[in-house]
């Protein structure tokens, strides 16, 4: 339906195949080329806003699992995240694992601890899973606070840069090369992932979970793969967060977090690949644009009420979230399906 007129599925391969025609394959060698030569000439700031939208899109993408295609609404996505996240500060910088070893196991703690959370789902959906997911927010949370033997509790904990053999990922555009290539893995898993058995199992629970248990998909089963799939991406985000940053504390991950995971997951697209990718990349470049543009309200508007600046950003955050509900409830997705429909068109249209 999304391929130009002409182009014809002559067998399985070529029908399960990502890159279809000629425009798609000159666009990826176009994105290659402006990722791999970007530390060339951009700063190291914005190499720094880079890594952050690469490290969010993969924690996005987790979210976008659970929620877009198998429907289990999460508020904690960022509690998930500080699980990954403090598991390879450990690993790494008290016990002495590699990078890689950290990176994984941070994923799979993050993963089982969220399956112990995801039970109530076989039970309850809806708001009252968004209420245990809340719950399991606040729990992780203060865990990692009192546990301060482990976690270094408020105080906070160091972690090492990353690193893979003698190399060391000290600077920003090294970072910016391993965010980029573990975030490209995680969407060509998250694609092949929606085309799939699993992923047509998802999407069944979704829209209709009584109809897929007719059908006799498990829901208990996939229901939980869900969640360990998703929270298993927000601990691989946690983890890089945590060695990109050098330093953890529980402030990083709010309730707040989580619930702008749920916006970016929206504007960009419940149950597309492409969503997560383009909510991450608005919301982060939108909260770079709000800090440069509060200083300049504050400079011209001196009259303006102490702190009112600073809660420009979620009040500009919640305003894109109603307009994308109200006028493009489908996401930024749709809308570059429809432009890429009008591309395709536009000579015939007259």
């Amino acid at each position: 339906m999304d391929l130009p007129c002409g182009t014809r599925n002559y067998d399985y391969a070529r029908d399960m195949a990502v890159l279809r025609t000629k425009t798609h394959w000159m666009l990826f060698i176009g994105l290659l080329a402006v990722v791999f030569t970007a530390p060339l000439y951009w700063s190291n700031y914005w190499l720094g806003v880079a890594n952050l939208i690469g490290i969010t899109i993969i924690a996005a993408i987790g979210l976008n699992i659970l929620i877009g295609y198998c429907g289990q609404l999460s508020i904690g996505h960022a509690g998930f995240m500080a699980i990954g996240a403090y598991t390879t500060a450990v690993l790494t910088g008290k016990l002495g694992f590699p990078f890689l070893g950290g990176l994984i196991c941070s994923g799979f703690t993050a993963g089982f601890i969220g399956l112990i959370f995801g039970l109530p789902s076989v039970r309850v959906k809806g708001f009252y899973l968004a209420i245990t997911t809340i719950a399991a927010q606040f729990i992780i949370i203060w865990v990692i606070n009192h546990w301060a033997p482990v976690t270094g509790g408020f105080v906070g904990l160091k972690v090492p840069y990353a690193s893979i053999g003698d190399f060391i990922f000290r600077s920003k555009a090294s970072q910016f090369y391993l965010i980029m290539v573990i975030a490209a893995l995680c969407i060509l898993f998250d694609k092949n992932l929606a085309r799939g058995r699993i992923g047509r199992a998802f999407i069944a629970v979704r829209d209709n979970d009584l109809a897929a248990e007719v059908m006799g998909i498990n829901l208990a089963y996939y229901k939980l793969l869900a969640f360990f799939i998703g929270c298993f991406l927000a601990g691989i985000a946690g983890a890089l967060f945590a060695h990109w940053v050098g330093f953890l504390n529980a402030e990083s991950f709010t309730l707040s977090d989580s619930i702008l995971y749920i916006g970016m997951v929206i504007i960009g697209g419940l149950g597309t690949t492409l969503g997560p990718v383009l909510g991450a990349i608005l919301i982060r470049l939108l909260q770079q644009g709000i800090m440069y543009i509060s200083p300049l309200l504050e400079g011209t508007f001196p009259t303006l009420p102490a702190g009112f600046t600073t809660g420009i950003g979620p009040m500009v955050f919640g305003l894109v979230i109603i307009l994308f509900l109200v006028f493009e409830p489908r996401g930024l997705a749709h809308r570059w399906m429809l432009f890429k429909a009008a591309y395709r068109l536009w000579p015939f249209s007259y």
